[in-house]
């Protein structure tokens, strides 16, 4: 019991640490201090961490994760102004510090290091000079990272099996990935092209991030629904349809839009481009495809 209120404490409070520094990274760019207000969206998540260890002693829910969800309504406003303000800003990136190789970094660690041993007030100054695009990339990366470590250490519900907590873990790593290269490659190819393409990427982002309070590609129908004489369709099938659903409309779906839409409208085209196209047009497929085969087998 102590280690579950111990585990539900410090997840929480990484969300919120992470989270932090994301809006502190918004002000830093945006050099006004209006943009601490962002913090306000904490405080659901400090409610609902009250609420869970008082009635549900930190453990989760079964079908759907409150403090990831509420998580991402923390940190994702902060990513939107910094990635919008990146795409505005990008000419200022030229005498940034760049994390593209090991020099850099040790060069990097060095200006901490100087800056620590100096009487300069503020010792996060070299990190302010490492370019907007890493720290929104380091960003993107820690935030997925979180959001699966995170569910790993969250206390389960009592309907989720340990099995179907490791296969849901697996699904979250497979999705971040995919979701980590959605964002940084696209975003990079369309340049300064169009803002109004960013605000859809960016919106197609945030929908695909819906997978991650999710829980129903895992979850199996419960015993009253099975014991009944004459089980329903979506009783046998919830978990295989769920799972194909999210599939096709949170993730590989839209991101095939956005890449076509790159593609023929922005003329864009280069080999990985076509390769993660052709991927999610496959997935596509085969979600389809699946679905008629599942409804199929289980009405004849």
């Amino acid at each position: 019991m102590f280690l579950k209120f111990i585990c539900a404490v410090v997840t929480r409070s990484l969300f919120i640490l992470i989270s932090l520094i994301g809006v502190w990274r918004v002000v830093w760019v945006k050099n006004n201090g209006l943009y601490w207000f962002l913090t306000i969206l904490y405080l659901p998540l400090v409610m609902e961490m009250i609420l869970t260890l008082r009635r549900g002693r930190g453990n989760d829910y079964k079908w759907f994760s409150p403090a990831i969800f509420l998580f991402l309504i923390s940190i994702i406003p902060s990513v939107w102004i910094l990635e919008l303000h990146h795409q505005e800003n990008k000419s200022n990136d030229a005498m940034c510090e760049k994390l593209d190789s090991t020099e850099n970094i040790k060069s990097l660690f060095r200006l901490w290091r100087n800056s620590t041993n100096s009487s300069e007030p503020f010792v996060g100054l070299p990190l302010s000079s490492v370019c907007a695009n890493d720290w929104i990339l380091a960003l993107h990366q820690i935030l997925l990272i979180l959001l699966i470590v995170g569910k790993w250490l969250l206390p389960a519900a009592g309907g989720l099996t340990r099995d179907q907590l490791s296969q849901l873990l697996l699904i979250f790593v497979g999705t971040a990935a995919d979701i980590l290269e959605f964002t940084s490659e696209t975003l990079s190819d369309i340049n300064d092209s169009s803002p109004v393409m960013v605000y859809i990427i960016l919106v197609v982002w945030t929908w695909s991030m819906l997978q991650f309070p999710l829980h129903l590609s895992v979850m199996d129908a419960s015993s009253d629904e099975l014991s009944e004489p004459a089980p329903s369709l979506l009783s046998h099938l919830r978990t295989d349809i769920w799972s194909t659903v999210e599939a096709l409309l949170l993730q590989d779906g839209p991101f095939l839009l956005v890449r076509l839409t790159v593609m023929i409208h922005f003329n864009v085209v280069h080999q990985m481009l076509i390769f993660f196209a052709i991927k999610n047009f496959l997935v596509v497929i085969l979600s389809i495809y699946r679905l008629s085969v599942l409804i199929c087998d289980k009405t004849s």
